[in-house]
């Protein structure tokens, strides 16, 4: 079976936990011992310039696949959902994108989540099976409603990506002039992603902080971001974009993620399989996945995440043994295990 994967705007998107799970689908589906091959483009010729001089000149624009699976939500994505339809190829539909979670993340993106979950039910509407990355989400997008079946399966952690992190410690921790039991958090920094709580927490507190991943302070960055990041509290650092993950998680000793909604948090995992001690605010798709006191600490409010780093610091103990729980969670969302459970999704779409 020749596949799609598609990632609309990939360029733009690369440095996103939507391409970070896209690129966990293709090397599971590589894992597998299913007869299936995977295409990264449907555009014939490789592009939309040389599709549209197929289509011209009397071809298709369309490479050929057997079943089309897209990870995004525009025009590109639309197309190919066209074109399966009309040719009855089985279309399967990533939810990465939901109304909930992007509201807060740019300026503007609270007022257009309405209107984007009206676009959503329609275009997820469209597919024979939506792929979503938890329980919790399956449950957000029946709401919407979407007309479609709804299957959950979890964006996986790709453990060799962050093998060798433990080296980059003292470098990283140099850099950004770092030490004692820094705080941490990776990725985007988003006001849906907790970076006011981040901050409250870091001013009330005397550990060092640090948000590694990148911020936008032009026109698409929110009012708050900018606030924290241009006049951050004096114990906090935004590094901007950091050209290897690993040493995120080399120099950090307790990954705190205070974000608001999550379809399920990749970085999470992520620092769950370098056995990083992890707190994180009390939220559906954390309760689904992780169990409090045992490979995490939720907590609900500002008070309980200032007594969580506090327990963390006074007791190594309990760092470590948290971490270790971690490392054997994160061991559950194998890519191996992602890339079963794909292949059941396309012969669940290809045989019904």
């Amino acid at each position: 079976m020749r596949v799609l994967n598609y990632l609309e705007l990939a360029d733009k998107l690369d440095r996103s936990g939507i391409s970070t799970a896209a690129t966990h689908q293709r090397k599971a589906l590589g894992r597998t011992d299913a007869d299936v091959q995977y295409v990264t483009t449907p555009w014939n010729g490789g592009d939309t310039k040389f599709a549209a001089l197929n289509r011209l000149t009397g071809g298709s624009a369309f490479t050929r696949f057997d079943l089309a699976h897209c990870n995004m939500i525009g025009p590109g994505s639309a197309a190919v959902a066209r074109h399966a339809r009309k040719r009855d190829i089985p279309l399967v539909l990533h939810a990465h994108v939901t109304s909930e979670d992007f509201a807060e993340s740019f300026r503007g993106s609270t007022y257009l989540a309405n209107p984007l979950r009206k676009y959503l039910r329609w275009f997820y509407s469209k597919a024979d099976l939506v792929l979503c990355p938890s329980e919790y989400t399956r449950e957000t997008l029946s709401q919407y409603p979407i007309d479609a079946p709804i299957r959950a399966i979890s964006n996986g952690v790709d453990a060799a990506s962050l093998e060798g992190h433990g080296e980059f410690r003292e470098e990283y921790r140099d850099r950004y002039d770092l030490d004692g039991m820094v705080v941490f958090a990776v990725g985007s920094v988003f006001e849906r992603k907790g970076v006011t709580t981040f901050c409250e927490l870091a001013a009330e507190t005397d550990y060092d902080f640090a948000w590694f991943g990148e911020y936008d302070t032009g026109l698409l960055g929110s009012r708050t971001v900018r606030k924290w990041t241009k006049n951050p509290p004096e114990n906090v650092t935004f590094t901007g974009w950091v050209e290897d993950k690993r040493g995120a998680f080399g120099a950090g000793d307790v990954f705190c993620f205070p974000t608001k909604v999550e379809n399920q948090g990749l970085v999470v995992l992520e620092a769950m399989a370098c056995g990083k001690a992890v707190v994180l605010r009390d939220i559906p798709v954390f309760r689904e996945y992780y169990e409090d006191g045992e490979d995490c600490l939720l907590c609900d409010s500002k008070a309980e995440f200032v007594e969580a780093l506090e327990r963390l610091e006074a007791n190594p103990d309990l760092r470590e043994r948290l971490g270790k729980n971690a490392r054997e969670t994160a061991a559950e969302h194998s890519l191996d295990r992602v890339g079963e459970e794909l292949i059941d999704a396309y012969d669940q779409v290809t045989t019904h």
